[in-house]
């Protein structure tokens, strides 16, 4: 099957190895290495790739993780790379998994070099969003928490041998160790998928339970803005659910949330990538959906839905009215939202399964300042670089 394509085309690839089960993707700040998480399929859980020609990719190192977890997400700033460590989902919790996370210096970008192993007990971390030092924000586990859900956390990391946890902020309900009682459907996950963060406020993709808005102005005791449901909490998720990324466009005073999709071939119900306006952020709405992916995705096999999008991470590709997302088996999708009421597709890329009778699963890309997307594919393909052409 050959690619389907308007406006983007692949430069570059590497399947990582063999070791292609690829998911979140960050850039070293030379601009000469990125560094890509793995689902835990093998025993990798780190890439450390040469991008220094983005039409030829290299792998010069990668990094173990320990046996029974995954670590699929990765966070650099400065000099320090930070890695989850995470159960598997859908796996009792083991308490003699090494969960948590760990800090490393980049001193020497291609060999990173551990500082620190900050453990969490349960799950551990799902995400970290890691911006600025001197604070990293994770959805983090800890004893005492329904379901062992994660909670959005804020770890110092101002000196990185040791990270000190500063705070913390639930769901109410999700404390269950200190008393408090779920006031949602049981087949409702609630907790804290991860952040994003801008200036003094902290947008939490909170699952089946919708965006949660927080004040973290002070960072010993975040507080409630405000919070966003796009159906009934007492009932099963029917018409929304799973939120995975609250992303902040502040010059647009908009979010963009995307749901993730978690069913193969025709699913229950749609998940939607959602834009809100949040000029008023005590009371934010939804105006309007980014147009879904037409064709026959949902008859391919695997995944047909929104996943993740370009989060603006400092120093990468920052116009404010464009919107990348990775839409699993429906590839790469960008949107011109210069009219948020009206978001148009101007550009896609389904790039053919590399890995035989396994559809391609676009799962997590980011956008370097010259527009070139980074795209990885979680059910094999590893990494793909992408140029916009001119059409789009």
């Amino acid at each position: 099957m050959n690619a389907e394509a308007s406006g983007l085309r692949v430069i570059g690839w590497t399947d990582l190895n063999g070791s292609g089960d690829a998911m979140h993707i960050n850039f070293h700040r030379n601009g000469k290495y990125a560094y890509v998480g793995h689902m835990g399929d093998t025993e990798i859980g780190t890439s450390v790739v040469d991008i220094s020609d983005p039409r030829n990719p290299v792998v010069v190192n990668q990094l173990t993780k320990p046996d029974g977890v995954r670590s699929h997400k990765v966070a650099v700033v400065d000099d320090l790379l930070v890695v989850n460590y995470e159960g598997y989902p859908f796996q009792p919790v083991d308490p003699a998994l090494a969960t948590g996370f760990k800090v490393f210096s980049l001193e020497d970008p291609v060999n990173p070099r551990e500082l620190a192993y900050y453990h969490m007990p349960g799950k551990g971390v799902h995400r970290m969003k890691f911006t600025e030092m001197p604070y990293c924000y994770v959805s983090g586990s800890d004893t005492g928490f329904h379901e062992d859900r994660q909670t959005f956390m804020i770890i110092d990391l101002s000196d990185p041998a040791n990270p000190k946890e500063v705070s913390r902020w639930w769901f109410p309900g999700m404390n269950t160790g200190a008393g408090e009682t779920p006031t949602w459907h049981p087949d409702r996950w609630v907790w804290n998928h991860h952040a994003h963060i801008v200036g003094d406020r902290a947008y939490c993709a909170w699952w089946d339970a919708g965006v949660i808005i927080l004040d973290i102005s002070d960072k010993t005791r975040p507080t409630l803005v405000s919070h966003l449901t796009f159906d009934d909490l007492s009932a099963p998720p029917r018409v929304a659910g799973s939120v995975h990324t609250v992303m902040a466009i502040p010059e647009k005073n908009l979010l963009i949330v995307t749901e993730e999709e978690l069913e193969d071939g025709v699913a229950s119900y749609k998940k939607y990538v959602r834009v809100i306006d949040i000029a008023d952020e005590q009371r934010p709405r939804q105006i309007s959906i980014l147009p879904e992916p037409q064709g026959d995705f949902a008859h391919r096999g695997g995944r047909f839905g929104p996943h993740n999008l370009h989060e603006r991470r400092p120093g990468t590709y920052q116009n404010p009215d464009e919107v990348f997302v990775t839409y699993f088996n429906a590839g790469v999708r960008v949107y011109d939202i210069s009219d948020p009421f009206s978001p148009r597709e101007i550009a896609y890329h389904v790039p053919p399964a590399p890995t035989g009778d396994r559809p391609i699963h676009m799962n997590d890309l980011i956008v370097d300042a010259a527009g070139r997307v980074y795209v990885t594919d979680r059910h094999g393909g590893g990494l793909y670089i992408m140029e916009r052409t001119k059409n789009a």
